[in-house]
Parts: structure tokens; sequence; C-alpha cells
């Protein structure tokens, strides 16, 4: 990518991590209290009046790691599916890239994932989770699932723009894959006849394997990640080229 649409890519996720929190008292707090006070909710309900069983680890910190990648991904694709309507009056006028929007839509939440992080590694600490060398592995996994989101943001986006149910069934159905990924539940407590399903949703992979370099101390399934890759990078082909597609009529739908 050019200089000057790394320049524009940089000011538009500039101007969404502001322009979020610009009028906020707590301001950037409230991006580590949402998924805080998340966790401490669920955790009281699925592990005290709920019991799932035993998670090797404090309920607290498990589902701490399924619900910060889960966030990134829902926020981010509620975000992305209307950004390019929000941005009517940019399409009309001199051509970039359409994709940026996507882009810096996600580096912002990009932004709040790797800040609320940090009471992860707070929690890690305090239940005395110990760090190994397998965390270093939490950075690719993030990439690819940052790829996947990419991909899926660019395909709703465009869509949307052509279709605006799409907003709309789209929410429906990230409510339902919520409970068909295990984040507020390990994988092993689900029937097995049904686990296949975990193999080929990506974002099982990839919570899957946050919890297994972060929290079991070993290498990610790698059969598993492989396929959650195959698929991103697949769909990210098929993405794109819808998006660029399309892209020729953007600023005649709007």
């Amino acid at each position: 990518m050019k200089n000057h649409y790394l320049s524009l890519v940089t000011k538009l996720t500039l101007k969404e991590i502001k322009a979020r929190y610009k009028q906020s008292f707590f301001g950037f707090l409230w991006i580590i209290f949402n998924p805080f006070f998340q966790m401490l909710i669920m955790s009281f309900v699925f592990s005290q009046i709920i019991r799932f069983g035993n998670f090797g680890v404090p309920y607290a910190i498990f589902i701490y790691a399924g619900l910060l990648p889960w966030t990134f991904f829902s926020l981010s694709l509620t975000s992305s599916t209307g950004i390019l309507i929000d941005n009517a009056s940019l399409l009309k006028k001199i051509y970039f890239p359409r994709e940026v929007f996507v882009l810096s839509t996600l580096l912002a939440k990009a932004f709040d994932f790797v800040l609320a992080s940090l009471v992860f590694f707070l929690l890690m600490i305090y239940f005395k989770v110990p760090f190994t060398f397998y965390i270093l592995f939490a950075i690719p996994i993030f990439l690819i699932q940052f790829l996947f989101t990419f991909s899926l943001g660019l395909l709703l986006s465009s869509l949307n723009l052509f279709y605006r149910d799409i907003q709309y069934i789209f929410n429906l159905l990230l409510s339902l894959w919520f409970y068909v990924t295990p984040v507020i539940y390990a994988t092993e407590f689900f029937p097995e006849k049904y686990r296949w399903i975990f193999a080929y949703n990506p974002m099982s992979v990839f919570i899957n394997a946050y919890r297994q370099v972060l929290l079991g101390g070993s290498a990610p399934n790698w059969e598993s990640l492989g396929i959650g890759t195959g698929i991103s990078i697949l769909f990210f082909f098929f993405s794109f080229y819808i998006f660029k597609t399309l892209e020729k009529v953007f600023a005649d739908v709007v």
C-alpha cells in the first residue's frame, strides 16, 4: 500500500479511537470495563449458579480468554457492516481504496483488544498461571483471526451497501454463532457427535488456540489451526474479489 494510503488508514484509525470515547468520563477505561464486567457476571453465573465442571484453571480467566477474541470479532464486524454507509460522502469524492474503511475499523478494535489484554495478563499473575514461551504464539493466532475478521468485514460492508437487511440478518447470526463457539464453555462439554462443528468454525479454532498457548502452556492444535488458517486465506481472496468487483458502483448506490 502506498504511503499516502497508509497515512489515510492511520488517520481513520485514530479518528475512530478518539471519537468513540471523546465525551466519555472514563474514556479509554471503557475498553477494559466492558469485557472485564462481562467476565465477572458470566464467571459468577456459570461457576456459582450453573456449574459446567472443572476447567483446569479458574473459570474467570478461562472465560476471559474466550471473551477477548470474541469481543474483538463481534465489535469489529458490527462496526464494519455499516462503515461504507456511514462514510457515504467520502465514497463520492476522490478515489482511494475503499477497503481502508474496514481496515481502519479493525485496527481501532485491535487497539481495544491489546489494551483489554493487559487485564488478562494481570489475571494470569493473580491466579498464578505460569507464563511460558508458548504465549508468543498468541501473536500469529491473532493475525490469522484478524485476517478472517477483515475478510468477513469486507464482504458484509459491501453487501450491506446494496441490501440493508444484511446488518440485521448478520446480528441475528452473530448471536447464534456465539453459542456454537466455546466462549463460555469448553469443547469437551459439548456432545461428542457434534464437536465436528468446532473444527470448521474458525472462531472456535482461534479461541481454543488462545487457551492452549496462554492457559495450557502448550502449542496450539496445528491441525485445527491449519484448517482455520486455510479457511481465512481462501475467504480473504473470495471476499476481496467481491469487494473490488462491487467497489466500482459504490458511489452510485449510496
